[in-house]
This record gives C-alpha cells, structure tokens and sequence, in this order.
C-alpha cells in the first residue's frame, strides 16, 4: 500500500499543474485538448509498444512528438495578435522535431536489442525501491512524462500564445537569443561525443573517456545545455506572465510562477538523477577504468575550469 500511495504522489505536481491551466478560462479549452492529445501520442507510442516489448526506451519517442504537438497546437490555436506565439511555436517544434528524429534514428540502428542504460538503471531502482512488477513500473514511468507534458513542461508555451502584445519586448528577444545559443551548444556537445566515439572506432582505441571540446568543462555537457534551453524557456514566459494577469489576479499569478519554477526543478532532477548524468556515470564507472580521474577533474554537470588546472 506504502509503494502504491508513493506513486500516486508522483503524480500529483502534474495533475494540480494541469488544473492551475485548466482553472483560466484563458487556457481551459488548450489545456483539455493538449491533456487529450498527449495522452493518445503517448499511449500509441509508448505504452503499447512498451507493453509488448517491455523496454522502456519508446517514451523517448513519445516525449519529443508530444512536444513537437505543444508546438503545432500553439502555431494553430494560440492568439492571432500575440508575436510570441510564432516563436515559442517554433521552439517547442524544433525541440521536439530534432529529439523524435533522433530517437527514430537509434530505434533503426537496433536499440531495442537491448534497452538503454538509463532505463537498465531505472530498472536497479525499482529493485531497490520493491517494485517487483517492471510492466507495471514502466507503465508508471511512462504516464509521468506524459502527465509532464499535458501540464507543467506546456506551461511557457501556453503562456507565450495568449500573450496578446503584437511585438516582442527586448527582455524576450534576448531570452529567445540565450534559448537558441543554448540549443546549438547541445547540439555542439552531441556532435563532438559522435566525432570522438568515431575516431576511437577508427584508431581501434576502447573504454577511453570523452573529454574533448566542452567535455572538458563539464561531463555532461548535452544535459546541461538541455537543461539551459528548458531555463531560456521560461525566462521568455515571464513578460507574457506580467502580460496576462494584473494586480488582482496576484494569487493566480504566484500558483503560475511556481509551476515554472517546477520546469526548471523537474528536468533538473530528470537531467542528473533521474535519466541522466548519475545513471549514465554508473555504467560508465564500471565500462571505462579512466572515468574516476576524469571525474576527479571535471564537474558533473555546471561547466567550470578542471580542478587542477
């Protein structure tokens, strides 16, 4: 009974963040349509096909699309004098655009031989915690992230669609600027991770560790960036926020601006515990005898000088 209320608690943050939307009649129609459509993209690519095969990798198929989906649904329904509306459409869609391809590509190279670390990880988790049915933890985990995505990670784009101000203020332009810059220096991290696996493949080299370029600075560069985009995120909110809702709506406001603080908590926590960095670094521990000292040397996830330097 303890394991059963534990999970139901996990998903309380995302039901009271959809109802904060829900409640505005400013986002009520969106956020029923955004909750119904999530939950199609992510049974359909999710939790069917993890059913069936019990891996868990299809969430990072169904999480991306349902982001691309935020992105189209602002694009066609969000205010026709809002300016915002255009960009954060945009974002949300190359986000998700960029992610679900990439998850397509690794599902055709044969990822679902076996399931990828992170999710081998979550598997020693559940162990720990006594979860003894995986189907059933899947399930759960998978169902998180789409309640995420019916409620708090939709909350900037709901926000920035009905900002009803036909120009950009300076403070968006540069958030905006900081959200793209953000997305290239992931990008840049991947592509020098995919560079340096291809060149120990082709010197016939092993178990070496990366850290060339921003590797050096931090040892998941491509988490932090990611994290850095979800900030950019909602930093843009914050003049649709002062925007939307006057002097006596300030409860209102408060309940809104701790659902974006929750953004920032929620891929935090996703990003170094969850899916990301710790998990990643407990295979990588075991597979490459090096990675102590590079961990001795290099911060975990905020970029900073190597110690010793």
């Amino acid at each position: 009974m303890k394991k059963i209320t534990s999970r139901i608690i996990g998903y309380l943050p995302f039901i009271a963040c959809f109802f904060v939307l829900y409640y505005n009649p400013i986002f009520a129609s969106f956020a029923l349509r955004n909750f119904i459509l999530q939950m199609i993209i992510f049974i359909l690519l999710a939790c069917i096909p993890a059913y069936f095969t019990g891996k868990m990798y299809f969430v990072d198929l169904a999480w991306p699309w349902g982001l691309f989906a935020i992105g189209v649904q602002i694009l066609f329904f969000g205010s026709e004098t809002s300016a915002s509306r255009y960009f954060i459409g945009g974002m949300y869609i190359l986000v998700g655009l960029r992610m679900g391809l990439m998850g397509l590509m690794l599902l055709s190279h044969g990822v679902l031989k076996r399931d990828l670390p992170r999710y081998q990880f979550q598997r020693l988790h559940w162990k720990r915690g006594g979860y003894k049915s995986e189907a059933i933890s899947i399930q759960y985990e998978i169902l998180v992230q789409g309640l995420a995505n019916a409620s708090v990670l939709a909350m900037p784009a709901f926000l920035q669609a009905f900002n009803l101000s036909p120009t950009l203020s300076i403070f968006e332009i540069i958030f905006y600027v900081g959200w793209l810059l953000s997305v290239c220096l992931e990008m840049l991290s991947d592509i020098q991770k995919m560079q340096f696996v291809k060149k120990m493949k082709e010197t016939g080299e092993k178990n070496k560790v990366c850290d060339v370029g921003l590797w050096k600075y931090s040892r998941h560069p491509n988490y932090f960036f990611e994290w850095m985009v979800w900030n950019f995120f909602i930093l843009s909110s914050i003049p649709s926020l002062i925007n939307l809702f006057g002097q006596d709506q300030i409860l209102y406001w408060g309940l809104i601006t701790i659902c974006l603080l929750f953004v920032s908590k929620i891929m935090y926590t996703t990003l170094v515990d969850y899916t990301g960095a710790r998990p990643s670094e407990y295979y990588s521990v075991k597979k490459r005898p090096s990675y102590r000292e590079y961990q001795k040397t290099t911060n975990m996830f905020f970029p900073g000088r190597r110690k010793g330097a």
